[in-house]
């Protein structure tokens, strides 16, 4: 079972005059993790490292930004991983106190600040999600959206032709109930454009 995060924590550490600011937020990729880190070095351009650690599937990745490898990036994914997390970035902003803290204290303070924003973090279960679409008449067009919208199911596009194609998503959970509700509103009429069990 894979969670990921409802909304950004930050956490703040001072260590040996070191300042580490953490953050762990949701992130869908590697390209928004690495605009949201560009925007973090604009934020603070003081900062002598931006370290980060993306737990997102394929394209998970770790950072050390200039730290001694293996010190920072590496430690704060593995953080996350203890925690069944899925599609969340962490990143910790070190801003320099000039006194070195060795590579064993270098990881505890990246994994404390990791650690300890996921603390406060309020967890959501990460559910798969499937594309679904189906054809009606223009005059079921409106009971089918009031249906998706009632089971928050996103409408994903609309195409209005011969009938009306409608494009929406649905949790894993949720399909059976709602094709089965679906072909019910529809009247015999509703026709599936990709089939429910393919996906």
């Amino acid at each position: 079972m894979a969670f990921t995060l409802a909304h950004p924590v930050h956490s703040e550490l001072l260590i040996k005059k070191s300042r580490f600011i953490g953050c762990v937020e949701p992130m869908a990729d590697r390209a928004a993790a690495q605009a949201r880190v560009a925007a973090l070095k604009a934020e603070h351009p003081g900062a002598a490292h931006v370290c980060w650690a993306l737990l997102a599937g394929g394209q998970s990745a770790a950072n050390d930004d200039g730290e001694p490898g293996g010190t920072a990036g590496r430690p704060m994914l593995d953080v996350l991983r203890h925690q069944e997390l899925e599609g969340v970035l962490a990143t910790v902003v070190r801003y320099f106190g000039g006194v070195k803290l060795g590579a064993g204290g270098l990881v505890r303070a990246y994994t404390d600040s990791v650690a300890q924003a996921l603390l406060q973090a309020e967890r959501v279960l990460l559910q798969k999600r499937l594309a679904l679409a189906c054809q009606v008449p223009y005059a079921l067009e409106g009971r089918i959206r009031r249906a998706l919208e009632a089971a928050e199911a996103p409408l994903l596009g609309a195409r209005h032709e011969a009938l009306v194609r409608l494009d929406f998503s649905v949790t894993e959970g949720q399909q059976a109930a709602l094709v089965a509700q679906l072909e019910e509103l529809g009247q015999g009429q509703l026709g599936w454009v990709a089939h429910p069990e393919e996906g």
